[in-house]
């Protein structure tokens, strides 16, 4: 199983009014690893990171991918653009849990640009990349290599969305589809799971909780767990 915390480092990923992407994220991710290192022992855990440094996005795919991962959660927090009216900011909120598709529009086309965006923070990025990550016509051109998973994808994605509504107490904006690199690159059933977001200030406050940080890995975890026991029985 691989374990994503978005961002990292260098890069902290979006914010809220006093909240680092990069920094939330971490906790939940080293939570749920705590919880699957407890409750499914025989399930190895490997994490793309375990610490606040910066890790690229084809970094990340050579972790997961060279330690031949079942999974791949990626987790990341949600945010509006910064123009945005504070009425619409308070209006918006939830979870939403991505798998690789080709359905850019609107706010999925939004989040595929943010999220590939990261990798304009690395060095000779043109060199390693062969698409511009702020374009809509290369986050819509993206080859469907994730076909092969995507069915598990879409499983896990459900198990995750259903978890975070009726047993952690978050709300649900559904399973979406978008060009993300970091989904599109590895050879496994993968998806990118928004756990809130930090322009809404209510549901920043909360994000900051641990108790709700862990009721959001819990819901991760039984998510993974369930998916499990699906597809190897």
């Amino acid at each position: 199983m691989i374990i994503d915390a978005g961002h990292g480092g260098k890069d902290p990923g979006t914010s809220g009014a006093y909240t680092k992407e990069k920094d939330v994220v971490l906790r939940v991710a080293l939570k749920l690893g705590n919880y699957v290192k407890e409750y499914l022992p025989d399930v190895k855990v490997i994490y793309t990171r375990s610490k606040d440094n910066s890790v690229t996005l084809k970094g990340r795919q050579k972790i997961a991918n060279e330690n031949e991962g079942d999974v791949f959660i990626s987790i990341h927090a949600n945010a509006l653009p910064k123009d945005v009216s504070a009425k619409r900011k308070n209006a918006i909120y939830g979870t939403e849990t991505y798998v690789m598709g080709a359905q850019n529009t609107g706010r999925n086309l939004e989040v595929a640009k943010r999220e590939n965006s990261v990798i304009l923070l690395e060095e000779d990025y043109q060199k390693e990349y062969d698409f511009d990550p702020t374009s809509s016509e290369s986050s819509i051109l993206f080859s469907l290599t994730q076909s092969a998973f995507q069915d598990k994808s879409i499983l896990l994605a459900t198990n995750i969305q259903d978890q975070f509504e009726k047993r952690a107490g978050r709300r649900s904006l559904g399973v979406k589809q978008s060009s993300l690199y970091v989904l599109w690159s590895t050879a496994m059933p993968s998806v990118l799971v928004e756990i809130g977001y930090l322009t809404n200030p209510k549901e920043e406050k909360e994000l900051n909780d641990t108790s709700i940080q862990s009721n959001i890995a819990s819901g991760i975890f039984r998510a993974f767990r369930d998916y499990k026991n699906e597809v190897e029985y």
